[in-house]
């Protein structure tokens, strides 16, 4: 039999409901593109090259984008780009940061990006021409971050920080030592000054805060989460940050110049502008190698390296090369590395007040003249290299960026190198432990370049112990060692001091070598600290369990002229050094002079020990002017000083000058112990009016007591007492003889 069959037609079936559950929306506008314009003029030649390193930088900066995404205009008559170029970003939130991360952002040496929506074309064709008076904008005077050096009294600052309290001080005269600030940050790690102190920064779980000016307002934050240590470059114009935690940018982080992108995921370091906040960029961290070939355990800090004038950061890869980069563009210097193999240590040479005062009068080319100042001298890299095979261990100075060796030298023996650069970049000396054949003993050599001079000449001083501390004299050609000869050198015991000399050092110009001035034998001293303006020096005994000594010693105490480095006549060499006085901090971690040389605190920190914590602060000579006992103490920092603004010539006009300079101090002092005086006598004047008042009303008080005693009892009978008295009429003497 026939089936009877049912046809339905496709297009009578109502799909609505599913079209408009997958309905798929299409963005209309262009508020995602944007016009970059300042690019390279190219050929199509390179077309491939450039679109890689825009999609690139604009991937590190800001959002990620693709090449696919980038349309560059073409002049069909030249056959080249027209320099610019739209690129579309997948949402207006992308475009907007990218906006904000790229505008002005220098690509290369000869171009700078300048980015626009490509919807304000329209807001800008239709510009309203009519003038319209600009309303004038109330002047706010922002706060000098640098008024504290303004004190009328001269006074230094310093900054402790106790449990999770901090308090900057001012430290001078007694009646002058007051709170400056009283802060309430919390939850931080340590607190660290900048190196001209113009901010003091606190490190936080979420990055790092920088605070100054009178009012000690937040200045700039970064945010460099878990971030452990800091590190200023000597002009403060950058900062580096370091984290054991490598670097995560969670999806939906906030993106932009002060912020991680996903180029920065699994590096440690990271490079700041300190004015602007912005990321400059980030580095992995490379803890290098033993001379056995293992890697290291602990990173060699900083880990970044800043040139003098902070136009150059280097960073090592150990036994391989140096890589120098340019500030700000974080671009590698001459776009290659310096190869070194072996490579082990390094550092640059810093200005002396010589060159700041040549660079600060921007002499750029020509040979100087009598009118003319000279040029500064170009920035100078020292390092050495091991011995490998047959080669000798090498130490060399190297210009920088002409990348020109100026001396090389070759060592033998070599166990260790440490470089020590005088502060005034005048002197190098390369601190060599080398070892015998048989490889049972360590002895101390001591290289030292003259780097002022031509040809670089070397001096050696040989030395038959180990050193274990060296320190340069600031704007100075002597130093102080640290020698040992202690069996227990090296593995100390518990309860076990080891036994040190000291001895200082000078160069004779005579002789144009240095000098054994004078040897302190048999001391427990593990640490030198010198004053920054040179001449009185500090021993001390840090990390000892039974030690604790503080020398304090002058090394010119027979000179008058305290510039003079020389003995004068019929002086020996040695005999103007002399002892001050000593001291005693029982636990003493730290040991720090403050800018101007005539006071040194010393602390005990919590975070070595937990025995009597706290700072002391002490004059040049030893005298303990004020001491403090404090639990769960943890730091005590010194502000610094920037250098002074005052000429050499000026410098000197007031040397000369100084009992006329000094005669408004000297009057200050007077009146200032006069006025403690009267405020003594008039304390002691107040306490004899309170005490003879208290007298009075006590007497006021008794007589008016028995007068009302007497009016209550007059009636009652009289009680009679009979008194006895001896009254001797005549005494008679009579002598016995028998």
């Amino acid at each position: 039999m026939p089936t009877a069959t049912t046809t339905t037609e496709v297009d009578d079936i109502d799909y609505s409901d599913i079209e408009k559950r997958y309905q798929i929306s299409y963005d209309q506008g262009f508020d995602n593109v944007l016009v970059v314009d300042g690019m390279p003029i190219i050929d199509k030649s390179k077309l491939d090259r450039l679109l890689a390193k825009v999609s690139k930088e604009f991937s590190r900066k800001s959002v990620q984008i693709k090449i696919e995404d980038i349309l560059m205009p073409w002049d069909d008559a030249s056959g080249k780009s027209k320099g610019f170029a739209f690129i579309e970003f997948r949402s207006e939130e992308d475009a907007n940061l990218a906006l904000n991360a790229m505008n002005n952002h220098p690509f290369d040496a000869k171009h700078t990006f300048k980015v626009n929506r490509f919807t304000d074309i329209e807001h800008f064709a239709q510009v309203d021409e009519t003038y319209v008076e600009p309303t004038v904008e109330t002047y706010q005077t922002k706060e000098h971050l640098r008024a504290w050096l303004a004190d009328p009294q001269g006074r230094d600052q310093y900054v402790t920080y106790r449990d999770q309290d901090v308090e900057i001080l001012w430290h001078g005269k007694p009646s002058q030592c007051e709170p400056a600030h009283k802060p309430d940050w919390r939850d931080f790690l340590y607190v660290a000054w900048s190196p001209l102190g113009t901010y003091i920064s606190t490190l936080h779980r979420q990055g790092v805060r920088l605070w100054g000016g009178p009012s000690w307002k937040l200045q700039q934050r970064y945010a460099h989460p878990l971030v452990k240590l800091i590190d200023f470059s000597p002009c403060e114009n950058y900062l580096v940050t370091w984290s054991n935690e490598p670097i995560a940018v969670p999806e939906g982080a906030l993106q932009g110049p002060q912020y991680f992108s996903p180029d920065d995921e699994g590096n440690n370091l990271a490079v700041w502008d300190i004015k602007s906040g912005d990321l400059l960029r980030t580095f992995p961290t490379d803890f290098g190698v033993l001379d056995g070939g293992g890697p290291r355990k602990q990173m060699q800090w900083p880990a970044l390296k800043w040139s003098p004038d902070d136009k150059f950061v280097a960073r090592m890869t150990a036994g391989q090369m140096i890589s120098v980069h340019e500030l700000p563009s974080m671009y590698l210097q001459g776009k290659k590395s310096l190869k070194i193999e072996g490579v082990v240590d390094f550092e640059w040479c810093p200005h002396g007040d010589a060159d700041v005062d040549a660079a600060q009068n921007g002499q750029e080319n020509g040979a100087p003249t009598k009118a003319q100042p000279k040029r500064a001298r170009e920035n100078m890299i020292t390092y050495w290299t091991p011995e490998v095979a047959n080669q000798p261990a090498r130490v060399t100075l190297l210009a920088f960026p002409s990348r020109t060796i100026l001396r090389q030298k070759n060592l033998f023996n070599v166990t260790e190198c440490k470089l020590f650069w005088q502060n005034q970049g005048d002197f190098l000396c390369v601190k060599v432990d080398r070892h015998t054949k048989t490889k049972k003993s360590i002895f101390t050599n001591l290289e030292i370049f003259r780097v002022r001079e031509k040809d670089y000449p070397v001096e050696v001083v040989e030395l038959k112990d180990t050193v274990t501390d060296f320190s340069w004299e600031p704007k100075g050609e002597r130093f102080a060692i640290v020698s040992s000869n202690d069996p227990n050198l090296g593995n100390p015991g518990p309860g076990i001091t080891i036994k040190t000399d000291v001895s200082f050092y000078q160069l004779d110009r005579a002789k144009n070598d240095f000098k054994l001035l004078r040897t302190l034998a048999m001391r427990t001293s593990n640490t030198i600290r010198w004053a920054p303006r040179g001449r009185h020096v500090v021993l001390g005994t840090l990390g000892s369990h039974t030690k604790s000594e503080l020398e304090f010693w002058d090394l010119d105490f027979l000179q008058e002229d305290t510039g003079k480095r020389e003995p004068g006549q019929g002086q020996e060499w040695g005999s103007g050094i002399q002892l001050l006085g000593t001291a005693d901090h029982y636990g003493v971690t730290d040991v720090e002079w403050d800018p101007s040389g005539r006071y040194l605190a010393t602390s005990a920190s919590a975070w070595t020990h937990t025995l009597e914590n706290g700072y002391a602060i002490w004059d040049f000579r030893g005298q303990e002017l004020e001491k403090h006992i404090l639990d769960r103490f943890k730091q005590f920092l010194w502000r610094p000083r920037p250098r002074s603004l005052l000429t050499k010539d000026q410098q000197k006009k007031v040397r000369r000058n100084l009992k006329e300079f000094g005669r408004a101090f000297e009057e200050e002092d007077a009146a200032d112990e006069n006025q403690s005086s009267a405020e003594v006598i008039a304390r002691r004047k107040r306490l004899v009016d309170e005490w003879n008042a208290w007298r009075t009303s006590i007497r006021l008080a008794m007589f008016e007591d028995t007068g009302k005693k007497e009016a209550d009892h007059g009636d009652t009978e009289k009680e009679e007492i009979e008194v006895w008295v001896d009254e001797v009429i005549e005494q008679t003497e009579e002598v016995v003889v028998e």
